[in-house]
């Protein structure tokens, strides 16, 4: 009888469609990076070390990919393009501790907006890198999402804070691992990837977080594992998400995370965003969500014979 309960939730998942599945993969991804997130503004607020922060997270998420590592057995430690994959978790990392820094400087709601910009740094770095076309409409929808960052951070203005170029800084990383990302080649596991990504960071971050160490509290403690273990499991959702359901109704239940952000500002760190910021996450998200409309419907052209854009 403990088993009818399960045995339903089970049946009832398994009867909605894959979109709807990979929407619920997201909105859970959405809530887990938010809530990452306020951990780690908690933590900076009580003056644990970025670079420590940083060093517990990967050591706790390589901690929660053990089970995972043992079930794949030895294979997964190996890489067909370890070259690759070494300079995906480097840019990766490096974008996480740029991230963590930022989000304990920036207002969560801000912090969050900013990191929206990432489909407009792709674009660009798609163009130079891969040498892929863009249209028209995806580079004013580009130009149109930079002017919203302008919008935000009021660079030369009294409010301009300088951690919102880390945060940038941050968003720039991750589309770099995005972008070698779509040069390694089919058939590699994302628990490899994980797990490059979790030793490149523990390497990274090992020194400094030595030198500025504290010995957190008992609560502390508890915070970096729930970043570690938090972060590596909304990673997992995301995957899962674009796995199960089609990008195009999957990626719009992405934009939870600003309202999320706003609430968890507002009611734990009494955060209230100004217009400008207001203005400025409103545009940055509608040129992103253009790109994404874009790109899912170039993707129907593709793959559909003997059509053209």
């Amino acid at each position: 009888m403990a088993d009818l309960p399960r045995s339903n939730i089970v049946a009832a998942w398994q009867r909605l469609s894959p979109n709807h599945r990979g929407a619920l993969w997201m909105i859970g991804a959405s809530l887990g990076f938010t809530v990452n997130s306020a951990f780690v503004k908690t933590l900076r607020a009580e003056d644990v070390d970025t670079f420590q922060i940083a060093f517990a997270r990967a050591l706790f998420s390589l901690a929660a990919l053990a089970p995972f590592c043992y079930r794949a057995g030895a294979g997964v430690w190996r890489s067909k393009a370890p070259g690759l994959q070494l300079g995906r978790s480097l840019c990766a990392a490096v974008a996480m501790i740029c991230g963590f820094y930022a989000v304990g400087q920036l207002p969560l709601a801000e912090f969050t907006a900013l990191t929206f910009t990432l489909p407009l740094f792709v674009v660009v770095l798609a163009v130079a890198m891969l040498k892929e076309e863009v249209r028209w409409r995806r580079w004013l929808a580009t130009i149109v999402g930079f002017l919203g960052v302008l919008i935000m951070v009021r660079p030369g203005a009294a409010a301009f804070d300088p951690a919102a170029l880390v945060a940038l800084a941050s968003v720039l990383g991750i589309a770099l691992a995005v972008v070698i990302l779509k040069k390694l080649p089919a058939g590699e596991s994302h628990v490899t990837m994980l797990i490059y990504f979790c030793f490149t960071s523990i390497a990274l971050s090992i020194g400094p977080a030595l030198y500025f160490w504290q010995w957190p509290t008992a609560w502390q403690w508890l915070l970096l594992a729930a970043v570690g273990v938090l972060g590596v499991g909304s990673q997992a959702m995301i995957i899962r998400a674009y796995r199960v359901g089609e990008a195009s109704f999957v990626a719009p239940f992405d934009y939870l995370k600003l309202i999320l952000a706003g609430l968890i500002g507002f009611l734990i760190f009494a955060e209230v965003p100004d217009a400008w910021t207001a203005l400025g996450a409103l545009v940055i998200v509608g040129s992103t969500f253009y790109i994404a409309r874009r790109e899912a419907a170039q993707r129907k052209v593709t793959a559909t014979p003997g059509a053209a854009e």
